[in-house]
């Protein structure tokens, strides 16, 4: 079982069973930091969906105003044009057969995939390789695409995806505790704004029914946003 030290129980002790408005939770984490390097920090939901049915999904994606802080890493598998845009557009790694066969050895060293329509015939074939890592490109998350720059731009800029588990959870990184605190607020009001946007037309009663901001090291802080 996990320990932590003096600083992180004493901050713990401090927020437990309190509810915070958003800008005053950024406010305290960055005060409250638990370690000396710059943390990331997170916004976590639970919602209020039914995970057995498939309608009931919640997915996609959203430019943050102010990236995440985090050097993005970005594999795109295509061939001729759309290869050589990709590639000028920031692309760290770019490839089709050859890109293919790494993966499939178990190479993943990139946080994000793109694939054009052509490529993700045989990028379908490495679900087990990048299903379980959350990399496999998705329409819906606008990384199948033959718009292989604009992708990879978007990417670049801040473009996060959002994705439940099989639990009904969604976590995702908006930005560094080394942020402003106005920048850390608009990013995570834009990416709340994005989810609450993302609900289901059959998902019933409350959406979001828990909502906390963490970072990398810190006490998770429960926030109020309301439905």
């Amino acid at each position: 079982m996990a320990t932590h030290g003096k600083k992180y129980n004493k901050v713990k002790a401090v927020v437990e069973d309190k509810v915070y408005d958003v800008a005053e939770a950024i406010r305290f984490l960055k005060a409250n930091k638990v370690s000396k390097f710059d943390e990331t920090a997170e916004l976590a939901i639970r919602l209020g969906v039914d995970t057995k049915k498939t309608d009931q999904t919640v997915r996609g994606t959203v430019g943050l105003p102010h990236g995440t802080g985090k050097k993005i890493r970005i594999a795109v598998f295509a061939a001729g044009a759309a290869a050589d845009a990709a590639r000028a557009a920031g692309a760290d790694v770019v490839g089709n057969e050859d890109l293919i066969e790494k993966v499939k050895g178990g190479w993943t060293e990139f946080d994000v995939a793109i694939a054009t329509p052509d490529a993700m015939k045989e990028v379908r074939k490495l679900g087990k390789v990048l299903g379980p890592r959350g990399l496999m490109p998705n329409p819906k998350t606008g990384t199948v695409t033959d718009d292989t720059a604009s992708a990879v731009r978007d990417s670049k800029a801040g473009r996060v995806e959002y994705r439940m588990d099989r639990s009904g959870n969604v976590q995702v990184p908006f930005g560094r505790l080394s942020f402003d605190e106005a920048k850390l607020l608009e990013n995570v009001n834009v990416l709340i704004a994005a989810i609450r946007a993302a609900r289901p037309a059959a998902a019933k009663g409350t959406f979001i029914k828990r909502c906390t901001l963490s970072s990398t090291m810190g006490v998770g802080l429960r926030v109020d946003v309301r439905d």
